[in-house]
């Protein structure tokens, strides 16, 4: 691993103020990540689909300052969010050395989510991932060199990590793997990367709505869970696990064996959660209605042989996955047998995007 590759070169131009715009999605694992080490590097490898609904767009406006240390204020759908900020700011303390100009402006972050707020669905993604592409948006502008896309893509990705593990995955897509994997020679645990190989037609323009079975604040926070797998007494045994179910998946992803694919991703859902039922302290991130909603599903799919299957993150709701193929069939089973179980009947209908994009 080489970091120094994402030192800057000397900046040749300082302009007075300025403002960038990037909007970035929320990513989906299908192989989880769960434990880190050192500065937000995972333990195993992972496999995520990028989404396309479920996106931050935040606005970075710059002015030039006179002043030392950090100065920036942060806004979510027009009001200040005090909260927020210890967050950026140590996210800031993180990434200085990789964009040093930090410390030369005074910084508005506004930001909205096309989710709603509190919805149950992880942000940090998102949002961290659009706060970086603006970061080397800025970055850009104040040299006479030019930074080529791919690069752009990889630092982006490297400083989103910073921030929240999960976030360098939502740079790029349909399929990006975070993580050093002995099968997949190019991924790393510092940004994440496309998919290398074949993916079957019949994961083009996968779809997952996600039923908001709670949309409290989560019970246990990221920073929270991943700490617990330090003395986890199956960490090495779960670690081990995903990287063989990505091992798995390369060839089902290049089949399009679907019956296949459904038994690694609700395998590696349950693991997860099975890693939180078995720490300590140990917590229950599953509600009653989630347990009846994959009850459900299994049964639906037991009954009329399609390939829709579930997913979880670390929380209550459900993230639904079924091929395009299928819309109509799964919709209608979402719609009449499903949305009972979500908080006031909400879900949210999403499929695989590719990316942050320039707003």
């Amino acid at each position: 691993m080489d970091k120094s590759q994402f030192l800057p070169e000397k900046h040749t131009q300082s302009p007075e103020n300025g403002k960038v715009s990037w909007q970035s999605p929320s990513n989906i694992a299908l192989v989880k990540y769960w434990g880190k080490y050192g500065e937000q590097l995972p333990k195993n490898a992972s496999i995520s689909f990028t989404l396309s609904n479920c996106h931050t767009k935040t606005n970075v406006s710059f002015q030039k300052k006179e002043s030392e240390g950090f100065d920036f204020e942060v806004y979510l759908d027009g009001k200040r969010e005090k909260g927020f900020e210890p967050k950026i700011q140590k996210f800031f303390e993180r990434v200085e050395a990789y964009v040093p100009f930090l410390k030369n402006y005074q910084f508005k972050i506004e930001t909205s989510n096309s989710f709603p707020h509190s919805s149950g669905i992880a942000s940090s993604a998102s949002g961290m991932s659009a706060l970086a592409c603006c970061l080397m948006e800025i970055e850009k502008s104040l040299g006479d060199f030019e930074i080529p896309e791919d690069f752009f893509s990889k630092k982006a990705s490297f400083l989103a990590r910073l921030g929240s593990g999960s976030a360098c995955r939502s740079i790029e897509g349909p399929l990006v793997v975070w993580g050093e994997h002995p099968q997949i020679g190019k991924a790393t645990n510092l940004y994440g990367v496309p998919y290398p190989y074949t993916v079957h037609k019949n994961f083009e323009n996968y779809q997952d709505t996600i039923l908001l079975v709670d949309k409290g604040e989560k019970q246990v926070s990221s920073t929270v869970g991943h700490n617990l797998m330090h003395n986890h007494p199956f960490a090495e045994q779960r670690f081990e696990q995903a990287n063989e179910n990505l091992s798995k998946l390369i060839p089902v992803l290049k089949s399009g064996n679907l019956s296949e694919f459904i038994s690694i991703v609700e395998s590696e859902a349950l693991s997860l959660h099975a890693m939180m039922l078995t720490s300590h302290p140990y917590f229950i991130l599953m509600k009653p209605n989630t347990l009846e909603i994959i009850n459900r599903i299994w049964d639906f799919r037991k009954e009329t042989g399609s390939k829709v299957c579930f997913t979880l993150d670390a929380g209550a709701n459900v993230h639904v996955l079924f091929p395009e193929a299928e819309k109509v069939l799964v919709s209608e089973f979402i719609k009449t047998q499903l949305t009972q179980f979500c908080k006031n009947g909400e879900f949210i209908e999403d499929s695989v995007g590719f990316g942050a994009q320039k707003c």
